[in-house]
């Protein structure tokens, strides 16, 4: 399940977790309306979030695609909540050193 943040740097807020981008887009109307008048403060951004509460925006490549994989692991048990069992960061990891060994492995086999 994604999950999503919108976060106003002006105000120093941050919204609790939505799980649809339409929860995500009402949150940032009525904190705008409320609070700015319904103008958009400088610095706000919203987008996507892994289970740590990270924006995968800011994410290195290979910890978003870790992310990603413990995120959906971690899903298949518990898909609303939040943080990476061991079990899911674990696994992912294992995933990445298996794809990892495979690319290696036939890139040797071709020289």
């Amino acid at each position: 399940m994604r999950r999503y943040r919108y976060r106003c740097a002006l105000c120093s807020t941050t919204s609790p977790v939505a799980f649809h981008p339409e929860d995500l887009a009402a949150e940032g109307a009525a904190h705008r309306q409320a609070i700015h008048g319904g103008h958009f403060p400088d610095g706000e951004s919203t987008g996507r979030i892994d289970r740590l509460g990270r924006p995968y925006a800011s994410l290195t490549p290979l910890t978003a695609l870790h992310a990603q994989i413990a995120d959906t692991l971690a899903d298949i048990k518990d898909p609303k909540g939040m943080g990476h069992p061991w079990s899911a960061t674990a696994g992912a990891a294992l995933i990445l050193v298996a794809a990892a060994a495979l690319v290696i492995g036939v890139i040797s086999a071709a020289l």
